[in-house]
């Protein structure tokens, strides 16, 4: 059976994690291709067969809610990971530490003090238009002045070889269970390479976590639950796995109940207080006395329970103001602001729509540019103009020119590619980075992150739902 081959692997064009421009080895993925170049394409797939399989044993499915069909799918686990060497992960590390201090800082500047528009650092208009910005909590600040206590930030990194923030995830960011699930499938794929190669282990996320949520509360042995949707959530196989992972029940609203603004738990046992609420359900849907009067997924006077101190919610309703695309572009004045240091890792060039020069710019470039909605997300309300028709830029310069304030541009970047096993071959697919970090009486970096790639040939979306998968993202001791 003929060995792998990568002398005709394409590297040009894009960074590429595996390859230099020269189609050499770069240092830390040299003893895993000596792995793989032992191997046939047959084996490798043979392998890639047997990881779909645990997969859908191990219930790591989603849907999609566009998707007619009602069919649960894998987010499919490509068994070529990501390799990041220490020098590498250290700088990410520094880079997210120094982002996640200064939004949790604005965060709780513009409920209270608000000292930040009064300098205008940011437009006040620009964070009182957001859809994400609570009124109801201004003067509020939660246990320990922490706000984003779990945050999954989008990294990608260009051409130049460099990482860029492409996005941040303070409200519920999703995919950590794919990361650990993914680890304990890629141990047994290539159980002798970890050893090897030295990667930090991810194991020990839920444990943080749960030390985490307990930190923020002032009760000995606080009662924790997760709080989810219910089983229709595309990711509650996620909020089950997190939930039975820390030994914490997993609850929806309607097993909920306040009295005395204090929140219970109903149990076979009777009422069990319950101290915090790992939540996985949006602000607007926690509380249908204060929010979406519709809600059946929240419970009602949660919201009261939460200002009264009774309980602490995780993450902080409020946070999703610093998730809106159009914030996101002040967040270099806002880390010098309240650090009084540059940036570390930077953010991709930003056009503010409801800015009328940068408006002009996109208009007229459109084609060259790629366009999100401000308050949108899993790759939905998004132009990519080198890739669009003339109909579809002209369909999002209408919009643009009809609310303003809800758009924003950015440059197209060239991804970076990692080897990805097609049907026939193995070729790069472009990936991003999303880290985890848990925000209790520090900020700790999980070292490890689920890299999303666009299995689609040429595609830059990587998102789940639009037929993006993932990949182990190892991260090694040297």
């Amino acid at each position: 059976m003929p060995k792998l081959d990568f002398s005709t692997y394409d590297s040009k064009g894009f960074y590429d994690e595996m390859f230099d421009e020269n189609n050499a080895v770069r240092p830390n993925y040299k003893l895993f291709l000596e792995r793989l170049e032992k191997m046939s394409l047959r084996k490798l797939n043979q392998l890639q067969h047997a990881t779909d399989r645990s997969q859908l044993s191990l219930g790591m499915t989603f849907n999609v809610y566009n998707d007619n069909q009602g069919v649960e799918r894998i987010l499919h686990l490509d068994i070529i990971p990501r390799i990041i060497n220490n020098k590498e992960w250290n700088h990410l590390e520094k880079g997210l530490q120094q982002r996640i201090r200064a939004l949790n800082m604005f965060i709780q500047d513009i409920y209270n003090d608000q000292n930040v528009l009064k300098d205008k650092i940011i437009p006040k208009e620009m964070v009182f238009s957001s859809v994400s910005y609570l009124k109801e909590l201004e003067g509020f600040k939660p246990p320990k002045d922490v706000w984003c206590h779990i945050t999954g930030s989008d990294l990608i990194k260009g051409g130049d070889g460099q990482y860029y923030v492409l996005e941040d995830n303070l409200r519920c960011p999703s995919g950590v269970s794919y990361m650990l699930e993914n680890r304990e499938i890629l141990k047994r794929t290539f159980p002798e390479l970890f050893e090897k190669l030295d990667v930090k282990p991810v194991y020990n996320y839920t444990h943080i976590l749960r030390d985490t949520l307990e930190s923020l509360s002032e009760v000995d042995n606080p009662t924790v639950v997760v709080l989810t949707p219910g089983t229709y959530n595309s990711a509650y196989f996620e909020h089950s796995y997190l939930a039975q992972q820390m030994g914490a029940e997993l609850v929806e609203g309607r097993d909920l109940i306040v009295k005395n603004d204090i929140v219970y738990m109903i149990t076979t046992h009777g009422l069990q207080r319950v101290d915090v609420i790992y939540r996985r359900v949006d602000d607007d849907f926690i509380d249908p006395e204060v929010f979406n009067k519709n809600s059946l997924l929240g419970t009602p006077g949660l919201f009261r329970a939460y200002l009264k101190g009774n309980v602490v919610l995780v993450n902080a309703p409020g946070t999703g103001v610093v998730d809106d695309k159009a914030v996101y572009a002040y967040i270099p004045r806002i880390i010098k602001y309240y650090l009084g240091e540059d940036m570390i890792l930077p953010n991709v060039k930003t056009y503010i729509c409801a800015e009328e020069s940068d408006r002009k710019y996109v208009i007229e470039n459109i084609h060259n540019l790629v366009v999100k909605q401000t308050d949108a997300s899993g790759g939905y309300g998004m132009l990519i103009g080198p890739k669009s028709t003339k109909a579809e830029q002209q369909e999002f310069i209408t919009k643009i020119k009809q609310k303003p304030r809800n758009y924003i541009a950015q440059p197209m970047i060239n991804l970076s590619r990692v080897p990805t096993i097609t049907d026939d071959t193995i070729e790069g697919r472009h990936v991003d980075l999303r880290p985890y970090a848990l925000y209790g009486d520090d900020i700790k970096i999980i070292p490890g992150a689920l890299t999303r790639v666009a299995l689609k040939k040429g595609s830059i979306v990587v998102n789940s739902s639009q037929g993006g998968g993932s990949k182990d993202t190892w991260v090694l001791n040297s």
